[in-house]
């Protein structure tokens, strides 16, 4: 059945499946020793980042490996930090960066650059938060929810005129293409290309202060300190470097394949926001969101009828916070859909994600209680609408449900401590043709004041 969400780990290639087996016999052994093994295994690492250099665009004593994406995040941020402490200490980050981003910067006084509504930050405004003791910045080349691609190197020469190293998070977009720009560190990991897990790559250009932090080690310069996973690291190159001779064709099928759901899901479904970039977007990836829908209950649904997709919305089992892109890009959460088509891809599962989907979101509003197309209710609305301790979406179903009983021009107040209503009661007066008034404290919870146009 279908897998759509490549942008959480990719399949594994065959060209990895292969290289790894063929690595297990062959680079077993210590690379640092002279014998016959051990020169062997040598060959196998040397060749693998060579491979690894040339896909990212950087020369191979540049490149480390470590054990995942998210460690070459943190040992970049860290020795980047420290290699430049008689600066200062400040890192300016984008407001959608990847958690393994946000949370190497905890402990650091940290900028968060705003967003536009697709997603992507202003050279203009990143460059403004660059202060004197700015030690670090850092901007993925691609968001992984929603799919936009950042100005890197327009980023990169704003970072590079006032002297700050920029980090650049490649993981979504690795595959597809290097990453322009004169960027100063570049982080990603093997398995969102198709790679194993365990492999992740951290380069650091030449002539970059860095100082690292983990304990003194002889492997990998000193920066990934550890036994090497040869065959994962064989077997991760080796894929790399595979999908990047397909991306050209693969990109170009998937893209139509992306650009038919982006315009099929709204016009199948009532009430669905497309998020991210419409144009400036990894080929691959789509991202949309349901209004009066439980993220979860979708994304369970989906899975029954085979399909493997991702979400950021709050509805969720894992989370009752809205995802920090969505908040930040101001955008509606509530029942968020991410999905991601994996190399192989066929017009088949697109079109049969496509027959499924409506029947599953009509499925989740009917047992809610959702409103049908949003039509005015016959009934006097109370002025006060009390969804204290009811999760998303049920304060915007409550919403949905009264405001067409309340007359054009008077407002109606939704009580909520739901910490996703902030964000998808505004979007949802956006979308329905409704004035947001505003929101204040309760004496439990928040109060939001909606006023009914017509």
């Amino acid at each position: 059945m279908p897998y759509f969400d490549a942008a959480s780990s990719a399949p594994l290639h065959p060209v990895a499946r292969q290289a790894l087996q063929a690595a297990l016999d062959e680079g077993w052994a210590d690379p640092a020793r002279l014998y016959r093994e051990g020169r062997r295994a040598r060959l196998l690492l040397d060749a693998a980042r060579e491979a690894a250099a040339e896909a990212a665009g950087c020369r191979t004593d540049e490149l480390v490996f470590t054990t995942s994406g998210t460690r070459a995040i943190h040992t970049g941020m860290a020795g980047a930090t420290a290699g430049r402490r008689r600066v200062g200490s400040h890192v300016v980050v984008s407001a959608v960066e990847h958690s393994a981003v946000l949370h190497a910067a905890q402990g650091r006084e940290t900028t968060e650059v705003p967003v536009d509504r697709w997603g992507a930050v202003s050279p203009e405004t990143f460059g403004a938060a660059l202060r004197e003791d700015t030690a670090l910045a850092c901007l993925q080349s691609a968001n992984h929810e929603v799919g936009t691609e950042q100005p890197v190197a327009e980023v990169a020469s704003v970072c590079r005129a006032a002297g700050v190293p920029l980090l650049v998070d490649a993981a979504q977009s690795l595959a597809w293409g290097p990453v322009t720009g004169d960027w100063s560190l570049l982080t990603a990991s093997a398995h969102k290309w198709g790679g194993p897990a365990g492999v992740g790559l951290l380069v650091v250009r030449k002539g970059v202060r860095f100082a690292s932090q983990d304990p003194a080690d002889e492997r990998e310069s000193g920066r990934a300190p550890g036994f090497e996973n040869i065959p994962a690291i064989v077997a991760a190159a080796a894929s790399l470097r595979a999908v990047r001779e397909e991306a050209t064709r693969e990109a170009r099928r998937l893209r139509a394949l992306v650009d038919r759901i982006r315009t099929r899901v709204p016009e199948l479904v009532p009430d669905v926001e497309v998020v991210g970039d419409p144009v400036r977007r990894l080929p691959h990836l789509v991202t949309f969101s349901c209004l009066y829908v439980d993220g979860e209950t979708v994304l369970h649904e989906l899975d029954r009828a085979g399909f493997s997709v991702s979400s950021g919305s709050s509805c969720t089992s894992s989370t009752l916070t809205p995802s920090h892109v969505l908040r930040a890009m101001g955008v509606l959460s509530e029942g968020n859909v991410r999905v991601s088509l994996p190399p192989g891809t066929t017009e088949e599962d697109v079109d049969r994600f496509l027959e499924v989907l409506p029947g599953v979101v009509a499925d989740t509003r009917r047992r809610l209680g959702a409103p049908v197309a949003a039509e005015p209710s016959a009934e006097a609305a109370p002025l006060v609408v009390d969804a204290l301790g009811k999760r998303c979406p049920i304060p915007v179903i409550e919403l949905a449900k009264v405001i067409g009983g309340v007359p054009v021009g008077a407002t109606v107040t939704v009580l909520s401590d739901d910490e996703a209503a902030r964000l998808d009661i505004p979007v949802w007066c956006e979308m329905r043709g409704q004035e947001y008034v505003g929101e204040e404290k309760a004496e439990r919870g928040t109060a939001y004041t909606v006023r009914r146009r017509d």
